[in-house]
């Protein structure tokens, strides 16, 4: 093997390992949103733990955010914490990243 086929290999393994690292703080994100949202419709137990499921389920419809925001703003529609929901995902992510980062490797 040459020491171009085990960089490719080592570049190919950091791509795979970068990926899963996003989808797994991604997941992480729906979860809490979920948690916040279930809390706000007055979920909690088990009922609190199948809806942040779902709504970690919701992310998997198709590419991006728009899937999960959509059901979460639905199933608060008619409560004023509708309008939050992006800003809520937003935070959310953002001190996932920050907390991520600070975390020794």
């Amino acid at each position: 093997m040459t020491t171009f086929d085990e960089r490719e290999r080592a570049f190919e393994a950091k791509f795979a390992s970068d990926a899963e690292h996003a989808f797994r703080i991604l997941a992480r994100r729906d979860r809490l949103l979920g948690e916040w949202a279930g809390t706000v419709l007055g979920k909690s137990g088990e009922a609190l733990e199948a809806y942040a499921a779902s709504v970690v389920r919701a992310d998997l419809k198709g590419p991006g955010d728009e899937d999960v925001a959509l059901k979460v703003e639905a199933d608060l529609a008619d409560r004023p914490e509708a309008a939050q929901v992006r800003e809520r995902m937003k935070a959310l992510l953002d001190t996932l990243r920050t907390d991520d980062d600070a975390t020794p490797d």
